[in-house]
């Protein structure tokens, strides 16, 4: 095996070795570097990734300005005083926060956070624009980074000090309005997962004592990992008027009596590109479904000397086709590489979709078309090559999410004591629902032995449990044995 074969391989494997293999193709796909040294939990992140993450960034902006959302931005630094106006903000984040004390040779008078989420500086600006009920709904929206000095150990993109994300912050005028809100944006996190990423959720909230600070109810997305963790996709948090409270955000209303919001804030991360990897990568390198791949397609002419001219004139007019109809596509003409490392190294970087055309496919007037997910292989007809190709990338994709989909399906257990959770959790992994009474201490059972704690319970509307959605039930906690009152979705998590 030469140098270059080798640097092209995945050596790790993913269903026994999973952070290892994760880390690999994050590397050898051209994702990710790391951080400086004595910088340990940053990153570097290279174009393929960035690409990635501009295409995910286009889909859900759009869907924001669609829904009212407007684009701003506000200073990276926090003032410490700006912070503790919101207390549980403060001791929330307290441990993760990064200070900046002086700036050139001066102490400074009062401390800087590095933002860890930007409630403590958006909202007292809201305050200032919200005078009047015709100032409402107020939506803004923020493309940016923070940094959250993680104690524990880091992996690139699912957990780095530093992070890119959009966050989100509302203001409205009843609790109602502020809840639809927080609705509206879990299911356009939803559909991001779902419709652009090809990775199936389960949408529910947090419980209690796991909700954002300061919140009154936090929303999530789950997804799950092949690995059998979930992974947080992304979350939308009901405020209540605890900021609007902290930060004096009042208006008039119809009959110009002083009220407080309701604000909301949400926000998804480049966690999802980490998601993305691991549910959709194998042994061969990186998988990217074709509505976020970089290149859809990559077109690879096999030729000998004597047919080569017309083997390169035929890719070329499959190549301009295809990009004449907006195909994301690469014509991989380079002399001095053979085939089979073309395909290795196209299928390392994730391209859906591989076109082979060797002499008989100009003879014929055809096309050989290979999907990467499964190594499938189709002979088409040259003609109508665009509409072709968008077939054979819904195809990949419908592979990519029905393969997400039955692990999802299969990773779903029941467990109605503790004996059961942890034992399906050693055993499968995956999610396990078990009846809960609601009670915070009833997860540390679980959580101590296990490293596991309750990652979702479902809405009140989606829960039978809940009083008024089942006739009857007599459904004790699978931990103290007191009543059930809610049911909760226990799972290991990155």
């Amino acid at each position: 095996m030469s140098d270059d074969d080798q640097e092209l391989g995945i050596t790790e494997s993913k269903s026994h070795n999973t952070g290892e293999w994760y880390a690999e193709v994050v590397r050898k796909a051209g994702l990710a570097d790391y951080g400086p040294e004595g910088m340990s939990g940053f990153i570097v992140t290279r174009p393929r990734a960035y690409a990635i993450w501009e295409r995910l960034q286009g889909f859900l902006d759009a869907k924001f300005k669609r829904t009212g959302v407007q684009n701003a931005y506000f200073p990276m630094f926090i003032p410490e005083s700006y912070l503790e106006r919101e207390k549980d903000i403060v001791e929330g984040f307290d441990p993760e926060v990064a200070w900046v004390t002086e700036a050139g040779t001066k102490e400074l008078e009062e401390r800087l956070a590095v933002r860890p989420t930007s409630e403590s500086i958006i909202t007292p600006y809201i305050s200032q624009w919200v005078r009047s009920h015709r100032d409402l709904p107020l939506r803004v929206n923020q493309w940016c980074s923070v940094v959250r000095w993680e104690a524990t150990e880091t992996k690139p993109f699912f957990r780095t000090k530093e992070f890119l994300w959009q966050e989100g912050h509302t203001a409205h005028a009843t609790s109602e309005d502020a809840w639809e809100e927080t609705m509206t944006r879990l299911d356009q996190y939803e559909s991001v997962y779902e419709d652009l990423l090809a990775i199936p959720v389960l949408k529910g909230q947090k419980p209690d004592h796991d909700k954002f600070p300061g919140a009154d109810t936090t929303t999530t997305v789950e997804a799950l990992m092949p690995d059998g963790k979930s992974v947080q996709g992304a979350t939308s948090h009901h405020l209540g008027q605890s900021f609007a409270e902290a930060f004096d955000i009042t208006f008039s209303d119809e009959n110009e009596d002083d009220r407080t919001a309701h604000t909301t804030s949400w926000g998804l991360s480049w966690r999802a590109l980490g998601a993305l990897v691991m549910t959709h990568s194998d042994e061969q390198g990186l998988v990217l479904p074709p509505t976020v791949a970089p290149t859809q397609v990559v077109v690879v002419p096999i030729w000998q000397e004597d047919t080569k001219d017309e083997v390169l004139e035929y890719a070329e007019g499959v190549a301009d086709d295809l990009e004449s109809a907006g195909v994301r596509v690469e014509l991989d003409d380079r002399d001095e590489r053979n085939p089979g490392f073309k395909f290795n190294e196209h299928e390392l970087n994730g391209v859906p979709l591989r076109i082979e055309i060797g002499p008989y496919e100009v003879e014929d007037g055809e096309l050989t078309l290979n999907h990467r997910p499964d190594g499938e292989e189709r002979v088409e007809d040259r003609e109508d090559v665009a509409g072709t190709v968008r077939d054979h990338l819904d195809e990949v994709y419908a592979k990519l999410y029905a393969a997400a989909e039955d692990t999802l399906d299969g990773e779903v257990r029941e467990a109605d004591d503790r004996a059961g959770i942890l034992g399906t959790l050693g055993q499968h992994g995956g999610y396990v629902r078990t009846p809960w009474c609601g009670d915070e201490a009833c997860e540390e059972p679980i959580k101590e032995p296990m490293a596991a704690e309750i990652v979702m319970v479902p809405f009140e509307d989606d829960d039978p449990l809940v009083e008024g959605d089942a006739d009857d039930h007599d459904e004790t906690c699978a931990i103290c044995g007191d009543p059930a009152e809610r049911t909760a979705y226990f799972a290991k998590s990155y």
